[in-house]
């Protein structure tokens, strides 16, 4: 598959469509713009972004007192620090609040891969599933991103978007539409099924085409929406295929992998099951790429994975 666009520039691209149709939708950045692909939105609506300079808390507080006067507030800054630092805000301001800002993490993961440990996002997931009242996004491709941006500017709560820097191909879909909460069919399959989130999508869809090669028919699932997470997507995954491998740009510890064991542990259900994702450890350094395919979160990587995973009895 060819990349066409990072998910960021759609963001970005939607957001100003959104605006030109709405005037109290505003965008507060953390000397964000370049980096989040913002600065034809300032160009053509400078009315409608705020520039707080490197503040993360105050970039929270300052949307959450723009939500609570009725503007549409989408709160922009690197995911890495936007979800460490201003976690507090998020939590007090925002969720327990219930102000309904579009937190957007950007560059999340390990998009600042080369720029090393403290500039990698492998913690959100984790951090902000333990808080209420926040809806938690990660699209896969194009479709996904403009998909999700359209309906967080709807929603009347808290959400957290999270956007990576790579250029992303379009999936094919077996369904055809979005829904916030609904995960997306990808591929259809028997065998075993890869439960993935954002860009680690492209790379189960991958090794899905590796496997099918050798008679081994995989379902694809894009679990767009962590929380909440699709149970009954889940649940069928495990019941009717042979085993779940889950996937995500995100610490082993709280995140996607995590959310589907315990629903299926709790429900009852035992299959075949390994969750990929980032070990309990210093994180090498390298491109998206290198750094991927040293954890095995490359098509190839997840491939030999599902191997061992059905070797299994």
């Amino acid at each position: 598959m060819e990349p066409a666009q990072a998910n960021l520039e759609v963001f970005s691209a939607t957001l100003l469509e959104l605006a030109r149709q709405n005037p109290d939708l505003l965008v507060v950045t953390s000397d964000s713009r370049g980096s989040a692909k913002l600065a034809p939105f300032a160009k053509a609506v400078p009315g409608q972004i705020v520039e707080v300079g490197i503040a993360e808390q105050n970039l929270v507080g300052v949307a959450a007192g723009l939500a609570a006067a009725g503007k549409t507030v989408f709160a922009v800054s690197p995911a890495c620090f936007l979800t460490a630092r201003a976690l507090e805000q998020i939590k007090n301001d925002l969720c327990y609040s219930d102000r309904p800002v579009k937190v957007v993490g950007i560059s999340a993961g390990v998009s600042y891969g080369a720029l090393g440990t403290t500039h990698h996002s492998l913690h959100d997931y984790a951090v902000l599933r333990a808080i209420h009242n926040v809806t938690i996004v990660a699209p896969a491709d194009g479709f996904e991103s403009r998909e999700a941006v359209r309906a967080a500017a709807q929603l009347p709560a808290p959400v957290y978007l999270r956007f990576g820097k790579k250029r992303m191909p379009h999936l094919p879909r077996v369904d055809a539409g979005f829904a916030l909460g609904k995960a997306s069919l990808i591929r259809q399959g028997r065998d075993l099924s890869f439960l993935a989130c954002g860009e680690t999508v492209a790379p189960a869809f991958e090794a899905a085409e590796l496997l099918a090669k050798e008679g081994v028919e995989c379902r694809v699932l894009s679990l767009h929406t962590l929380k909440p997470l699709d149970y009954e997507a889940v649940r069928r995954a495990a019941t009717e295929t042979g085993g779940v491998i889950t996937a995500e740009e995100h610490s082993v510890s709280g995140g996607l992998g995590e959310a589907c064991a315990a629903l299926l542990l709790q429900e009852g259900i035992h299959t075949r099951f390994k969750i990929m994702g980032f070990p309990d450890d210093h994180t090498v350094t390298g491109s998206q790429d290198e750094i991927f395919r040293h954890y095995g979160l490359d098509g190839p990587g997840l491939a030999a994975t599902a191997r061992k995973l059905l070797a299994k009895r």
